[in-house]
């Protein structure tokens, strides 16, 4: 890890330029999207036909625009040093004023819905430009029923900062303070551990090590339990009101409301993933004696199986290698890939207090901005490939789509990252000779499996059965979530893994739990892309053109439809039971090597 963010080459960091300048030119959106938030608010009571509701959706896309660039800026500028004063004040003003924009146009959905459907679809015939919104507000019907009085939505909006603080407080435990425990470096010296230390140690040859790492990385979040339970305690219980409140029937179906997916969708996810999870419990048994070990721990349960054939793996060779093996994807998806790099759209390094993990944030009218914490590995140019499946389908969603369905939904955002992932280890695999290499590479790809689905799977099903609680009132507290982690634990790790005390502290550490039912949708996605991958390897061009057509659709149709065009259907059980029959022959193969 660089020690300092200077120390970082300049072709390695986003040139956030791209976005503004200076401050100074953010402090003027600034202003001007609180002069339209104004505007905004004048306008209740006041749209009386046509016109004026196509002069309020105007003014309300062009501050969302501008407010996406200033609230995306301020992000950023945080995550890259989640300890700069400066940075968080920026990010607590666009916080801030994001709460006003949603306080002004409070007002909109309710007035909306008080309209009749036949009025508003005169409004749209006579008045061209509303065709453009039209979509959008049609589909506001659908939700007449869980939208409350223009007063008390207002009062909502004006509550946004203090649901979200649970998160927010999260996050800055979780990234600004949190202090791990110390391990021993090469040179035999105690060092503090990183999160980018760990990733390497917990696969480190030597169990001593992984032990060591794997104690020092729980320290905290066992010293902190109680303080964490409360803030998850406190997301989920501000979930499950506000679903009370607006009249859905549970939390989870209120979170699958807007994608339009059906209950059956998430709950056939676990029930079939539990039927199928022979497998995973067979690896364990392999994991086992392929270690030699007289019992299988959680801290073994990410070291290679294959001794000596970790890969390092440069950045700049990962980029080249990511191109090749994208290339079923066709040469206009490689060769704007390409781009990405040279034009600075990535912060590669992990520096001091920069934000952990990796992501891509799309912004129209820009582009996208993708986060790393490189580490120069295999898992690395995984992490590198998958995001930028993110940034492709946000890049081509925002030069495809006009602003009001660019914006892709999380349902199929892990679809284009997961197909890119699975491209990559076919390729790796097909040119790949060497019996150890293949074996590791095998290894390394089942274990990501493991990580991107069942795991994601097994979390989905924390996150059911806590809001599950809450909607019963019972206790949410650090001893309900241990005891519910450790059972979930054990139902799908099996009875081969020994059970370490610190595994029952694991919920502490998921900061996607502060997004209510997100993680379902890693599994689905991871599902649905080995499905389109097959395809694509076949190569076949309407199976690319239907791939590309689905990355171009950003939000214009729903998600489950979208996927339909590229021949997946999520409704019914066989892409999932697809993905664990792969599961099965990806374990059955090592087992023979």
């Amino acid at each position: 890890m660089y020690t300092s963010r200077l120390e970082v080459p300049e072709q390695e960091k986003w040139n956030l330029a791209d976005i503004y300048s200076t401050e100074a030119e953010w402090d003027a959106d600034l202003i001007k999207v609180k002069k339209l938030a104004d505007e905004l608010k004048a306008f209740d009571g006041k749209i009386e036909d046509g016109t004026s509701l196509l002069d309020f959706l105007t003014k309300k896309e062009e501050l969302s625009y501008l407010f996406s660039k200033v609230f995306v800026y301020a992000r950023l500028l945080v995550d890259t040093d989640t300890r700069d004063s400066t940075s968080q004040v920026l990010l607590d003003r666009a916080t801030q004023l994001s709460v006003e924009i949603s306080s002004s146009t409070s007002f909109f959905t309710p007035f909306l819905l008080s309209l009749d459907e036949e009025t508003l679809k005169g409004y749209i015939a006579k008045v061209h430009g509303l065709r453009y919104f039209e979509d959008d507000l049609l589909e506001a019907y659908r939700y007449k029923a869980h939208v409350l009085s223009k007063e008390k939505e207002e009062v909502l909006s004006q509550l946004g900062e203090a649901l979200s603080a649970p998160s927010k407080t999260f996050g800055m435990i979780n990234n600004a303070d949190i202090q791990f425990g110390d391990v021993t470096n090469d040179k035999g010296e105690k060092v503090q551990l990183t999160r980018g230390m760990y990733s390497k140690l917990i696969e480190d040859e030597d169990r001593s090590k992984r032990k060591e790492a794997y104690k020092a990385y729980y320290k905290p979040y066992v010293q902190l339990n109680h303080s964490i339970a409360s803030t998850l305690s406190s997301a989920i219980k501000n979930n499950v009101t506000l679903s009370k409140m607006r009249h859905y029937p549970s939390a989870l179906e209120k979170s699958l409301f807007g994608d339009l997916v059906p209950k059956q969708v998430y709950e056939n996810l676990i029930e079939t993933t539990k039927k199928n999870i022979r497998p995973l419990h067979r690896y364990s048994e392999i994991r086992k004696e392929t270690l030699g070990l007289d019992e299988l721990r959680q801290y073994d349960l990410n070291v290679p199986l294959v001794k000596g054939s970790k890969q390092d793996i440069a950045y700049d060779e990962a980029y080249e290698l990511m191109l090749k093996a994208l290339s079923p994807l066709g040469s206009d998806y490689i060769d704007t890939l390409r781009t990405f790099k040279e034009k600075r759209y990535i912060d590669v390094r992990e520096t001091p207090g920069k934000r952990s993990g990796a992501y891509n944030m799309g912004l129209y009218g820009v582009h996208p901005f993708v986060l790393l914490n490189h580490q120069d590995d295999l898992d690395s140019l995984f992490t590198l490939v998958h995001e930028m499946g993110h940034a492709m389908h946000s890049y081509y969603s925002s030069t495809h789509q006009p602003q009001i369905t660019a914006g892709y939904t999380i349902f199929v955002a892990e679809v284009a990252s997961t197909v890119n992932e699975v491209l990559l280890i076919q390729y790796l695999l097909k040119n790949t000779s060497d019996t150890e290499k293949r074996k590791y590479l095998l290894n390394h790809f089942i274990d990501m499996f493991r990580g991107t689905f069942f795991t994601q799977i097994m979390f989905a099903d924390f996150e059911k059965r806590t809001h599950e609680m809450a909607e019963r009132s019972e206790s949410l507290n650090a001893s309900s979530f241990n005891s519910l982690y450790e059972q979930l634990f054990r139902e799908y790790q099996g009875e081969t893994v020994v059970f370490d005390d610190e595994v029952k502290y694991g919920w502490s550490r998921i900061p996607h739990f502060y997004r209510p039912f997100y993680v379902y949708k890693y599994a689905t996605g991871f599902a649905a892309a080995i499905q389109i991958a097959d395809t694509l390897l076949e190569g076949r061009t309407e199976s690319l053109e239907a791939y590309l057509s689905f990355l171009k659709s950003g939000s214009s149709d729903y998600p489950l439809e979208l996927l339909k065009k590229t021949g997946v259907d999520l409704s019914k059980p066989e892409p999932i039971e697809h993905a664990l029959k792969y599961f099965g022959e990806l374990i059955d193969e090592f087992e023979k090597l």
